[in-house]
């Protein structure tokens, strides 16, 4: 779906401008975007198998819930949404800890250019996974996966990206944190 997006300057500061993802996507202009990683008290995380129609890297098992924040949308109700449109779970702000943004640049094959700036939010998976409902869209399967999933990319196949592990191991050791 072409939504409009807000435009970030290399800094990621707002600019004032927007833009239809497809075009930021085209021209590489920076936008904000949000990744939520969910998590269970028994030191799992939950994955989302990426739907076979999404324009990079389909099928991949990749973070829980991620999307764009629509232009002028707050980030943690962009957070909300995006969880509650990709798995059916319902969270409040409260429930949310920002652990950090994060500057994302990446040139696919397909030629979508990714300039983001994703801000990272961990919550507690408080539903048992049988519970969420998946968008077809979006997402093909979930799954939980052990947490030490995120500090052993570099030996999965189609789980996560390698090239990533220093944001996955980020990500967990932010996890544990409130374990």
């Amino acid at each position: 779906m072409d939504e409009l997006i807000d435009i970030l300057d290399e800094n990621g500061n707002y600019t004032g401008k927007s833009s239809l993802k497809s075009v930021a996507h085209k021209k590489g202009y920076f936008h904000p975007t949000v990744h939520i990683w969910l998590y269970t008290k028994k030191h799992q995380i939950l994955l989302q198998k990426r739907a076979l129609t999404k324009k990079v890297f389909p099928g991949l098992w990749d973070i829980s819930v991620a999307g764009h924040i629509a232009a002028g949308e707050n980030i943690e109700n962009a957070a909300i949404r995006e969880i509650a449109e990709e798995i059916g779970f319902t969270i409040s702000q409260k429930e949310l800890q920002k652990i950090g943004t994060r500057k994302h640049m990446i040139n696919h094959p397909n030629g979508i250019i990714d300039n983001e700036f994703h801000h990272v939010f961990i919550a507690e998976l408080t539903i048992p996974i049988k519970k969420l409902k998946i968008q077809k869209e979006e997402v093909d399967e979930l799954k939980l996966f052990d947490l030490n999933t995120l500090i052993n990319t570099k030996n999965l196949e189609n789980v996560l990206l390698p090239q990533y592990h220093d944001y996955y191991s980020f990500v967990y050791y932010s996890i544990l944190e409130n374990l």
